[in-house]
């Protein structure tokens, strides 16, 4: 039997107890035939085989982002200028202007997520008074977490909130003295409002749908993402925002794992939707590269405590239980998995009252069903988790939120938001996430760096030093350990023989660099199903071919996605494709700090044309 791929001179982790470390595997039909060294490998080579030489680089199962929105974020994503990983507010805004210069009417420039304002070394937001100088014209739409949303004159107007605009159920539209909106949306108590506004901007027409989706699933494996599980969304509606992406799986075009779970949209009629879900969909249905996973992270919209830590925790109300019950007990009865948001270990208890009521007439026994988030979840409660045999998924929203966390409950508190070591403790099945991208960021690596620095994104020590993970800890939660999650044990997360072939070579050694440099890792080389879906750096040339974002005027065109520091972490290419940030190299006219990069193989004439075109006068490398 002859190998589809071989990889040869690796330093592979395996996280499969029985073989730790392995320096070659091979390839056939999508799964892994051979885990071991060089010769044993290279004997299963013939003609037709690809060599890869993985030049002594670290190689890892590939990463498995157990709570993410890849669905509704790709629909988006071309649209969307990200801030995640930008380092200064002056870049930011400089970048923001760059945009709002191209952007046609009636278009929007969005910044949806992914940051917070603590990674700024000026340590603030920018004011509304400069959102407005950099587009008069030209509506901005900036979400900061789901605390706020920042909108200039412009995106006023086009969203038609004025004087006599009534403040949104939840929310809170902030007034000058005669009552005319300022531009700032406040989430009091729940992100309703923000949401809500955000869904009023023009969307992409399906065809850039597709673009869209697609170059944001190939940032996911730019960063070494092979798998995910969707939690649906609010506004996220099934089957009708579902086409695209089930257009992309139907034509093998996913370069990404995906298994969904599905979230109402029905406020007060929670119940009739899973109950026509149910009847649609057997659970567990699809193939393994696109199914179905079970209901959530919405089940009833009472039971959803929202957590913005700039407010205080809100009640449930007190009709909350019967609702929540009427829903688990079909999902039980249709042993539809589930999984369920909750923040603070009140509405956790409150949640286990209603489980443990329906167990003792439907058994969960069997069933994979899980909270997400769990910030302040007690002993008591994880232990009640534990004995209902549920799981917890954890997300690095604390990376972003820390500060506002601190100031509210104090830092003591903070020191095991999450308990992640209590979890473990107890032998529940914990994974990792990220809860992207209109919250956290989608870079699994600040949330690999989070569980093992127990740091925010503004450097904030959060996590006590008897609740951090040492690294191969972290690296199982977001592989092997999500694998229970999708239901997959045994067919992902380690590099072991049978599993499928889902892998990162990296850009440099996660055991090895420091921890502040976790963050800004990435992967060389990603392959899925044993197809390569992203190359760079010294396996460029392996990297399947992939369109320029669309529309033409799409920030992804000029500044891809997550912004690291590292210079080589994604380049552009002649033809606009990206993968990563902008150049870093040491800037005095500002421009190419948060700029496009440029292909480090290109003649130095095109790359000082290209840089002067922007206007920078200090061109260097």
């Amino acid at each position: 039997m002859s190998a589809d791929l071989v990889v040869t001179n690796a330093r592979i982790t395996t996280l499969n107890a029985a073989q730790p470390q392995a320096s070659a595997l091979a390839v056939k039909d999508g799964h892994l035939i051979a885990v071991g060294d060089e010769a044993a490998v290279m004997a299963l080579a013939g003609p037709t085989t690809r060599r890869v030489d993985a030049r002594g680089k670290r190689l890892i199962p590939g990463l498995i982002d157990s709570h993410t929105h890849l669905i509704r974020g790709g629909l988006s994503f071309n649209m969307e200028l990200r801030w995640d990983g930008v380092r200064s507010l002056a870049d930011a805004m400089g970048m923001l202007k760059q945009q709002v210069d191209v952007t046609p009417a009636p278009q929007w420039v969005r910044v949806v997520g992914g940051f917070s304002e603590h990674q700024f070394a000026e340590k603030r937001l920018p004011t509304l008074d400069e959102l407005n100088a950099v587009a008069p014209d030209t509506p901005v739409f900036i979400l900061h977490l789901y605390d706020r949303a920042l909108l200039n004159a412009a995106a006023l107007r086009a969203v038609g909130y004025g004087k006599d605009t009534p403040d949104p159920p939840g929310g809170r539209i902030q007034r000058q003295a005669d009552g005319t909106p300022t531009g700032l949306l406040l989430a009091q108590p729940n992100a309703l409002v923000l949401y809500a506004t955000l869904a009023k901007g023009p969307k992409l027409d399906p065809r850039d749908q597709v673009n869209s989706t697609r170059l944001f699933m190939r940032e996911l494996n730019r960063l070494g993402i092979t798998s995910v599980i969707d939690a649906g969304g609010g506004f996220q509606n099934y089957p009708d925002d579902y086409q695209i992406i089930e257009k992309l799986a139907a034509g093998n075009e996913l370069t990404v794992r995906i298994a969904y779970n599905l979230f109402t949209q029905n406020k007060g009629g929670e119940k009739g939707d899973f109950t026509r879900w149910t009847d649609m969909l057997p659970p567990l249905s699809g193939s393994p590269t696109f199914r179905h996973n079970g209901a959530g992270e919405m089940l009833v919209f009472s039971a959803a405590d929202f957590e913005d830590f700039r407010e205080p925790r809100p009640d449930l109300p007190a009709g909350m239980e019967g609702e929540l019950e009427g829903v688990v007990r079909l999902l039980v009865e249709k042993r539809w998995p589930f999984r369920l948001h909750a923040t603070y270990d009140e509405s956790i208890g409150r949640a286990l009252d209603v489980f443990e009521k329906v167990d003792r007439d439907t058994p969960f026994a069997g069933l994979h069903w899980w909270f997400d988030h769990a910030e302040t979840i007690s002993r008591s409660n994880i232990d009640r988790v534990a004995w209902l045999q549920g799981g917890i998924a954890v997300q690095h929203r604390m990376a972003y939120q820390g500060e506002a966390f601190v100031e509210r409950y104090g830092a003591s508190a903070a020191e095991a938001a999450p308990p992640i070591t209590a979890m473990l403790d107890a032998g529940l099945p914990v994974g990792a996430g990220t809860d992207a991208t209109r919250v956290a960021s989608y870079n699994p690596w600040v949330g690999l760096g989070w569980l093992v620095t127990g740091k925010t994104v503004g450097g904030l020590q959060l996590t006590a030093e008897r609740n951090l993970l040492d690294r191969h800890t972290a690296l199982t939660l977001w592989t092997q350990a999500n694998t229970w999650f999708s239901h997959d044990e045994g067919r992902k997360g380690q590099i072991a023989v049978g599993q499928w072939a889902d892998f990162a070579v990296l850009s440099a050694d996660y055991f090895q660099v420091s921890e502040s440099d976790i963050a800004d890792l990435y992967s060389e080389l990603t392959v899925m199903d044993g197809r390569v879906v992203h190359g760079s750096g010294p396996f460029s040339d392996l990297a399947p071919p992939l369109p320029p974002a669309s529309p033409d005027w799409s920030p992804v065109r000029r500044f891809g996605g997550y912004q690291h520091r590292n210079p080589a972490a994604g380049l552009f290419t002649r033809t606009g494709n990206r993968a990563g940030p902008a150049c870093g190299c040491a800037s005095a006219c500002g421009v190419h700090a948060h700029a496009h990069a440029w292909d480090r193989t290109a003649p130095a004439e095109d790359a000082r044309s290209f840089w002067g075109a922007l206007g920078c006068s200090c061109w260097a490398f």
